[in-house]
């Protein structure tokens, strides 16, 4: 073990750390409330290669790993900047279509996803089945060189950025005849692909959307996969577990955003001719919060390094078990955050009120607390299914 980082690593950092900087938070927050993405962030982190650094070389990438991917979105979360995007696209979709895609789909997405010129957004979640893939109602039937997809989707992040949506639906098993979960790949101009957003008190640069399939017709080429044999539920996952990296990665940047601000106000403002920094009330909590950061940190940089090495059932651990710890840090460190400042916390000013909400999302999404901890109770402890 080595819990030193390479120099490359390091410079890695520090080169999207200068970029999100040029940024920052009153940028985002002003995206935010103008209801509009960051587009000119993605695309010059798009043209410097840092959206791309997890995909094929030969598809314009950096050959790298969901380490290195994490580590940027980790570093624009850092200085109030996070893409959420990130999470979905080249994360999500870049690493299924690496892993299943055919050549075809390779050639035509994955450049793109490199470079940011191209979104694909990911759509799992429905209104009555949540994230159940053995849930899901989405169907897709094959008729004759196509298939057709009926079904419907809800809180699927920047449809309205993407070119793309990859859909997860059910579909009838050759070999078996039973529905099995199969992806394909959609166009958002797809006769038949409808999509509104879903009104939040979150604000935010990008947007949930509630998504509506009907009849909508696909050729053959859209399945994930060279043929519907290969459609598996490990194909699913393989694009799960880098969203939860990713989303540990986020979580753990805001949080670093957070006790930032924080550490720096309590240094600053001063009470009684002393800084308030210096009394235990809010020393404390801010010593405890970094303890916590520092062991999320390692079980996140721990869960990419077992991922890119390509064990996807240690991954799963690692990968739910990262998420758990980043997000609930996230959410202490924003809170005490704001306690430190005071009134000033919620002042748009200081930078730190809609992190509250922001923060509360990472125990939700993209898998709730609780379903890590049962994950966590069978796979990890042995102990029954509770589900």
């Amino acid at each position: 073990m080595d819990f030193e980082e390479s120099p490359e690593h390091r410079a890695l950092r520090a080169a999207v750390a200068e970029l999100g900087a040029k940024y920052g938070h009153d940028y985002a927050s002003a995206k935010a409330k103008a209801k509009e993405p960051m587009s000119e962030l993605w695309d010059e982190a798009g043209s410097l290669g840092y959206l791309g650094v997890n995909l094929p070389e030969e598809y314009g990438g950096g050959g790298a790993g969901m380490y290195e991917l994490s580590l940027v979105l980790e570093e624009l979360s850092a200085v109030g900047c996070g893409l959420l995007m990130m999470v979905v696209s080249p994360a999500i979709a870049g690493t299924i279509l690496t892993r299943f895609g055919t050549e075809r789909q390779q050639q035509a997405w994955l450049p793109g996803l490199a470079d940011g010129t191209k979104k694909i957004a990911f759509g799992i979640t429905e209104p009555d089945a949540g994230s159940n893939s053995h849930e899901l109602t989405t169907t897709a039937r094959r008729d004759g060189d196509d298939y057709v997809l009926n079904g419907r989707k809800t809180f699927i992040s920047g449809v309205s950025e993407a070119d793309a949506v990859l859909v997860v639906g059910r579909l009838e098993s050759a070999k078996t005849g039973k529905l099995q979960p199969a992806l394909f790949l959609v166009p958002t101009d797809t006769p038949g692909f409808e999509y509104q957003p879903i009104e939040m008190d979150l604000v935010m640069p990008e947007h949930q959307y509630q998504v509506f399939l009907d009849d909508v017709r696909v050729p053959a080429a859209a399945l994930v996969g060279e043929s519907e044999e290969e459609t598996a539920l490990w194909q699913l996952f393989a694009g799960l577990n880098p969203e939860r990296i990713m989303g540990a990665a986020m979580a753990l940047g805001n949080a670093r955003y957070a006790l930032d601000k924080a550490v720096a106000y309590a240094k600053e403002r001063k009470v009684w001719g002393a800084p308030i920094g210096a009394h235990q009330g809010l020393s404390h909590p801010l010593a405890q919060i970094k303890v916590e950061y520092e062991c999320a940190r390692l079980m996140y940089l721990k869960a990419a390094t077992i991922y890119d090495s390509g064990d996807d059932e240690a991954a799963g651990e690692g990968a739910n078990m990262a998420k758990y710890a980043c997000a609930e840090v996230a959410a202490k460190a924003a809170d005490q955050a704001v306690q430190t400042h005071g009134g000033n916390g919620l002042a748009s000013e200081y930078g730190l009120g809609n992190l509250l909400a922001i923060t509360r999302v990472a125990r939700i999404a993209p898998v709730s607390r609780e379903m890590v901890l049962n994950y966590v109770a069978q796979n990890s402890l042995g102990l029954p299914k509770s589900y």
